[in-house]
C-alpha cells in the first residue's frame, strides 16, 4: 500500500479534557469527481470522513463511505443531484461532545463557531491545505485531493481528538 508523506502539525484545544476516539477523523475536499488511490490509503483507519465540498461525483462518497461513515456539503462546483442532497453546512460531532462546523467556503460562515460550541471548523474550495486559530477556534482546510491545481500540494487531512485537545496532521499525497 502506497503511503503519502506526511507533515503533522499539532492542534491543541484550549481546556483539553476532551473523550478520546479511536482512531481518526478524515478529512477531505476538493475531490472534484477524482478520488486518488493514495487518499484512501490515506484515510483508511478513520472512524468518520468529513468532505468539504466541491465532490463533483457522488460515487466519489460511495467509495469513502466504504471506509467510514460520511458527512459531507456541496460545494461551489457541485450541481443537480449532489446540491440538492448535501447540505450547505453541517454541525457534526465527532466524539466526546467534540463539534465540528463543516463548510466549503469559510467566508460564507454563517455561525460564529465558538459560540455554537464548536472546537474546529473545516472548510475547503482554495485547494490550499492550512490550519489556524482563532478566537480559540481551529479552522482546518484539508486541501484538495482530487485535480492539481496549480503548485499546491495534493492533500487530505487527519484529525485526532485526545484527552488533552485536538491533534491534526496533513498528509500530502505523492
Amino acid at each position: 500500500m502506497r503511503r503519502g508523506l506526511a507533515r503533522r502539525t499539532d492542534v491543541r484545544q484550549s481546556g483539553g479534557g476532551a473523550a478520546p476516539c479511536a482512531g481518526f477523523v478524515g478529512l477531505i475536499s476538493d475531490t472534484h469527481g477524482l478520488l486518488r488511490p493514495e487518499a484512501l490509503d490515506a484515510l483508511a483507519g478513520s472512524h468518520l470522513i468529513l468532505h468539504a465540498g466541491d465532490v463533483g461525483d457522488p460515487v466519489i462518497l460511495d467509495r469513502l463511505a466504504q471506509i467510514a461513515p460520511v458527512r459531507a456539503v456541496h460545494g461551489n462546483t457541485d450541481g443537480g443531484a449532489l446540491r440538492r442532497s448535501l447540505p450547505a453546512t453541517d454541525l457534526v460531532e465527532i466524539a466526546g461532545g467534540v463539534s465540528v462546523y463543516l463548510i466549503h467556503i469559510l467566508d460564507d460562515l454563517d455561525v460564529e463557531p465558538a459560540t455554537a460550541g464548536c472546537a474546529a471548523v473545516v472548510c475547503g474550495h482554495t485547494h490550499a491545505p492550512r490550519i489556524e486559530r482563532r478566537g480559540g477556534v481551529w479552522y482546518l482546510n484539508p486541501g484538495s485531493a482530487g485535480p492539481r491545481r496549480f503548485r499546491l500540494p495534493v492533500s487530505v487531512a487527519r484529525l485526532y481528538v485526545e484527552p488533552d485537545g485536538l491533534r491534526t496532521e496533513v498528509v500530502e499525497l505523492g
